[in-house]
């Protein structure tokens, strides 16, 4: 990559960073302005369209980044788990931590998931659909049949993404007990997979569906 190239894209992380620093609890990206995410980046306005067609696609552009920066720690977190430790503490435990060290980008995938416009909506519900789509996967390796592992994992993720909404606003002593009781309604849906699959499997031994 030549030197101007790496000059550009340096200039269009700035304004990424930019844009997420600038959301906080009071602020959400759609009260934010071209013109203050320029001036945080440090940056002119004008030079603002060399990178991105208008706010919506450095804002796609975000969400995008979120749900690829939580699905690569999910990913980390499996690999620990694949050495030792359980998968949903380590998982709870992940996610707990990119909520505190990246509370900015959960608030942005949170915010955009019901928020008023349909491309932003739609951005968010494809990234939790990768989010479900890996766990699936991961579940499927260690064994558990497809058809019980796709509901499995979007209920869970479901379920995680809930309670990350609920663990923004309290301290770490809350947010802890928040991850116990996740821990604890996670294995329950868990346990209930697994129950349902031994069902299942009653079920075609008998005949009966």
């Amino acid at each position: 990559m030549g030197i101007r190239a790496q000059q550009k894209e340096k200039t269009r992380r700035s304004l990424i960073d930019a844009a997420f620093r600038q959301l906080s609890a009071q602020q959400s990206f759609s009260s934010l302005s071209l013109r203050e995410v320029a001036r945080e980046a440090g940056i002119a306005p004008t030079s603002f369209y060399r990178h991105f067609d208008d706010m919506n696609e450095l804002g796609l552009t975000m969400v995008d980044e979120g749900g690829l920066l939580l699905r690569q720690l999910m990913r980390q977190a499996r690999q620990r788990i694949a050495t030792k430790g359980s998968v949903i503490r380590t998982s709870v435990e992940t996610f707990m931590e990119f909520i505190e060290n990246s509370p900015n980008v959960f608030r942005l995938l949170l915010r955009e998931r019901s928020g008023t416009s349909y491309e932003f909506r739609a951005a968010v519900a494809r990234e939790i659909q990768h989010f479900a789509a890996e766990l699936t996967e991961y579940l499927v390796l260690n064994g558990l049949a497809r058809e019980i592992a796709a509901p499995q994992a979007e209920a869970s993720v479901t379920l995680v993404f809930s309670s990350g909404a609920e663990a923004m606003d309290l301290d770490k002593n809350e947010r802890d007990e928040l991850a116990e009781r996740l821990i604890i309604q996670l294995r329950m849906i868990a346990k209930g997979a697994a129950s349902y699959r031994i069902a299942r499997k009653h079920q075609q031994r008998d005949g009966v569906d």
